[in-house]
């Protein structure tokens, strides 16, 4: 088969940090080839090489069989390779025909032609199988629809190399499938793609090859069979990982309890405990209604009936102020979004739910809040350099350890955990794993929504499966697969 692209001796050095050493990778016409490797492993590093984002220090690239240097990311899309990043590169305001000829817009006399554009959006969205109005503004898609216009518009320049970082993160079953067929279609047309995920199991189904990385270097490159996922592991982080799984442990008073919780549009008499030493997973479809649930009792949206207990007392949370002080912690579904304050210090972010608690009522204590995040640092064995350090520095798997030291910190009992693992890597996702487990053995009340099976059999001590907004099914850890959870989920009951 054709080679497309080839990157030989690759070296890139940061302050402090030396995140390319010595990577090689080839890619071949019309074949999707996957990076693996974990959170620094030197993926988005060797990505953003291809992609003209940064210069490599050493080494040589060809594309097409012709030394290729690109000097800023338009000059590699110019030459034919296009990069779709996790964060999309979307004006929310402008719409899908605008944003689809973003950079490249057609005019005429200076003006814009916008039927042109729009009709020929249309062509190209309907070519990909996408039925969306080019009219639509951005912003009023959902992250999925997003997502494919990000990809519309960087096919529409016809690359030789498409480069996707991580493209499911956010996506559901049913959308991550017609991403998949996407990728199909393009494949078939003569398209050649970098695929860059944490998802293992996404590989067999799309991938044609496999390179892993470690520590900056190219450790292997693998054609793709099915079983070989441990061997991956192995690969990615220098040593066997096995898969894991918990002894439960005595279980203690409801700590949470919901009865009859509704709130129109979203979900209906959801009832439920969660006991202390206890691991409830809801698990469903996406819209099913679980998030929805977790945002609701924590105050953040408000419900139209129900009771929620906390520790055998009926209490109102009129918002997270509320949560927060009766020893209630979520950690949410995009931690970057909604969780984290990504220019602000590790420590600000540790101690933000414990400032009434750690400052004096007129002044800022800055010692004790250091002091606070270097002791949850240890505990959760954050990797950082220092608490004063931007926590955006940190990857994936690191935020969410500072997401649980905030709620530690602040002493909660009960928490809540919307995708525990989203976007971290393996070695990250099994020490969350271990984390969930220890909490638990200390006898707090955990509830979680994952969207992942394999990672809710692992972890949930119940499973609540939940079906346009209602408790479709509870299911005991020993009676539950991933065939019945999915059966419930879909069908509301045993097919």
């Amino acid at each position: 088969m054709q080679e497309i692209l080839r990157v030989e001796g690759i070296s890139k050095q940061f302050p402090g940090v030396k995140a390319l050493d010595g990577a090689r990778f080839s890619l071949r016409k019309g074949e999707v080839h996957v990076l693996l490797g974990e959170n620094g492993a030197g993926k988005s590093t060797l990505m953003n090489v291809i992609g003209g984002v940064y210069r490599p220090d050493e080494g040589r690239m060809w594309l097409r069989g012709e030394p290729y240097r690109p000097q800023s990311a338009l000059d590699a899309l110019r030459a034919g390779v296009a990069v779709i990043h996790q964060e999309l590169q979307l004006c929310p305001a402008q719409s899908v025909a605008e944003n689809v000829f973003l950079g490249d817009e057609q005019r005429s006399m200076g003006w814009l032609r916008k039927k042109q554009m729009e009709e020929e959006a249309a062509q190209m969205l309907a070519e990909l199988g996408l039925e969306i109005d080019p009219r639509t503004p951005v912003g009023q898609l959902g992250i999925a629809a997003q997502q494919l216009v990000e990809i519309a518009k960087m096919v529409r320049r016809k690359p030789d190399v498409l480069v996707m970082d991580e493209p499911t993160a956010s996506l559901s079953e049913r959308e991550v499938d017609r991403l998949f067929d996407i990728i199909q279609r393009l494949k078939r047309a003569g398209m050649s793609m970098i695929y860059i995920s944490h998802r293992l199991n996404e590989i067999p189904r799309i991938g044609d090859r496999v390179t892993i990385m470690r520590d900056g270097r190219t450790i292997d490159t693998l054609d793709v069979r099915p079983g070989d996922r441990d061997r991956w592991i192995q690969l990615m982080v220098g040593r066997e990982v096995h898969q894991m799984s918990f002894e439960p442990v005595a279980r203690g008073d409801a700590l949470l309890s919901v009865k009859g919780l509704t709130r129109h549009g979203a979900f209906r008499n959801v009832t439920f405990d969660v006991h202390a030493g206890e691991i409830v997973a809801l698990a469903g479809m996406v819209g099913s209604g679980r998030t929805e649930v977790l945002r609701a009792i924590f105050g953040v949206d408000p419900v139209d009936a129900g009771e929620i207990w906390v520790r055998g007392r009926r209490v109102r949370i009129r918002g997270p102020a509320d949560a927060i002080r009766l020893g209630i912690g979520l950690l949410p579904e995009d931690r970057k979004a909604q969780g984290l304050v990504l220019e602000q210090a590790i420590a600000h972010n540790v101690a933000l739910a414990s400032y009434p608690r750690v400052n004096g009522p007129l002044w800022y204590r800055g010692g004790r809040v250091e002091k606070l995040a270097n002791l949850y640092g240890q505990r959760l064995r954050i990797k950082m350099s220092r608490s004063s350090e931007r926590v955006a520095a940190l990857s994936g798997g690191n935020q969410q350890k500072v997401m649980l030291a905030r709620w530690l910190a602040a002493e909660s009992e009960i928490l809540m955990i919307d995708e525990p693992t989203r976007g971290v890597d393996i070695a990250a996702k099994f020490e969350i794993y271990h984390l969930l487990h220890e909490l638990r053995q200390k006898g707090l009340a955990i509830l979680m929504v994952s969207s992942e099976l394999p990672e809710v059999l692992t972890l949930a001590d119940r499973i609540l499966v939940m079906r346009e907004g209602e408790i479709a099914k509870e299911l005991p850890r020993e009676g539950a697969s991933e065939e019945v959870i999915a059966q419930w989920a879909m069908a509301g009951s045993r097919l």
